[in-house]
């Protein structure tokens, strides 16, 4: 795959590595050969990774949007 040039490219990477991470922890959780075994990795963890990336994503996003400038309206209603 190509490298990422972006800061919203490499949020989005980053995000889409964390997913595939999650679907093979969930398939692949824990294995024993003879009597050894390995866990590969906590989900609850991958989760907190993958709800990070996704608020970074919005956010990159947001400002890609928006130009980088949140913006605040004000309406003053007035009854005449």
């Amino acid at each position: 795959m190509e490298q990422p040039k972006t800061p919203l490219e490499t949020a989005q990477y980053h995000l889409n590595a964390w997913l595939t991470a999650e679907l093979e922890v969930t398939t692949h959780q824990s294995y024993t050969i003879g009597s050894r075994s390995l866990t590969k990795a906590d989900l609850s963890e991958i989760g907190q990774r993958i709800d990070y990336w996704k608020n970074e994503v919005a956010r990159l996003e947001n400002i890609s949007r928006c130009g980088g400038r949140n913006r605040v309206r004000r309406a003053v209603f007035r009854d005449l």
